[in-house]
């Protein structure tokens, strides 16, 4: 297969974990044979320093002409001003607009060999495999600019949903569940808020499609609750852009590190862009301590949902396991800092458990 990947490494360890991802990208490539082609383009504050913009008209035609993106992190202490007219996290609400990635796949799972660095009992953490399905590009976070601002002491957001957009992210979920555990738990406050009442009566229609696919709602509040009471209970949860993203970000303590967790931003097309839930880390950039492990299993994520290659990502995250289980661990992981390993050599360990991982998947 050839295949057009654009890298946007951005800001604090985002260069440092892309590069880890990269080379697992292309350590795949020569095993099965593949061409990867790789560009390198920018995005976030990096961008602002370089064009005065997040998302230069310059990235986005290199995104265009790709296969897939694949992302590391934006942002930092020098652009944390929220009030400031251009930030790096206009850039990737951009990115996301402008391909319409209106579905965020972030898959959680809670690795044996961690369940030491996770908050809750091991116990507890047994079994748990969730993926969360996000809406992405509506919601609060992109409400109609007439029905957002501020005057004086009052300040105004709108949460909007139509119809539409909550079938087409809720087929996702629901098709995702059919080759999982045939369970979806639909995430709202539609005791409270008018666009969540609409939002359950869409999924409600959905799940008639899925006559072999449970469908739970919870509450938001319930739902935060039973992620540390008994999180092994979901499968596939399904939310909205801002449920979503809060839930997920809390469910990573479950893997034991934020630095775990990969993330897919996928449309109607294979087009998708992928990187890690991790934010930009500027405390430990340029250190190479940084933990890549979930930018290599976005690079899964690409391999599976953009270029169909499901050997090969299953291969890769079955490397990542088995470099976890054999001790390989970076400093957010490591029980002793003298036990812990460079970005460069955990990547080293998942790229030598890589063949093995091929014939054991």
């Amino acid at each position: 297969m050839q295949a057009t990947i654009v890298t946007l490494p951005g800001d604090g360890v985002g260069p440092e974990v892309t590069a880890a991802a990269v080379r697992v990208l292309r350590a795949v490539a020569d095993r099965w044979e593949h061409s990867f082609s790789f560009s390198e383009a920018l995005m976030g504050g990096c961008a602002i320093d370089a064009t005065g913009e997040p998302l230069p008209a310059e990235t986005l035609r290199a995104c265009e002409q790709a296969d897939a993106v694949l992302l590391g992190a934006v942002g930092g202490p020098k652009w944390s001003d929220p009030s400031a007219p251009v930030r790096p996290e206009q850039g990737l609400l951009g990115l996301r607009q402008h391909f319409d990635l209106f579905a965020n796949l972030r898959p959680v799972k809670a690795y044996p060999a961690l369940a030491a660095y996770a908050p809750l009992r091991a116990e507890l953490l047994h079994g748990v495999d969730i993926l969360f399905v996000r809406e992405l590009t509506s919601g609060i976070y992109f409400g109609p600019r007439q029905e957002q601002g501020a005057a004086g002491e009052s300040a105004w957001d709108t949460m909007l949903y139509t119809a539409e957009q909550v079938r087409r992210v809720a087929l996702v979920a629901f098709r995702a569940a059919r080759g999982r555990r045939g369970k979806v738990a639909s995430i709202d406050k539609a005791n409270v808020l008018a666009s969540m009442r609409l939002w359950r009566r869409t999924v409600d229609e959905v799940a008639r499609e899925f006559p072999d696919v449970s469908l739970d709602h919870v509450l938001v509040d319930a739902a935060a609750m039973h992620l540390l009471r008994n999180p092994a209970r979901f499968d596939v949860v399904l939310a909205g852009n801002m449920f979503g993203d809060i839930l997920s970000d809390e469910a990573s303590v479950l893997a034991g590190s934020l630095g775990m967790l990969p993330s897919a931003a996928l449309g109607t097309g294979s087009f998708g862009v992928y990187e890690p839930i991790h934010g930009s880390a500027p405390d430990i950039a340029g250190q190479g301590i940084a933990n890549p492990t979930g930018t290599i299993l976005s690079a899964a994520l690409l391999l599976r949902h953009s270029l169909g290659l499901e050997a090969e990502a299953s291969a890769v995250e079955h490397a990542v396991e088995a470099a976890l289980a054999a001790g390989a661990r970076t400093a957010d992981i490591a029980p002793d800092p003298v036990l812990a390993v460079s970005t460069s050599a955990f990547t080293d360990r998942v790229l030598e458990a890589l063949p093995e991982a091929e014939r054991g998947r």
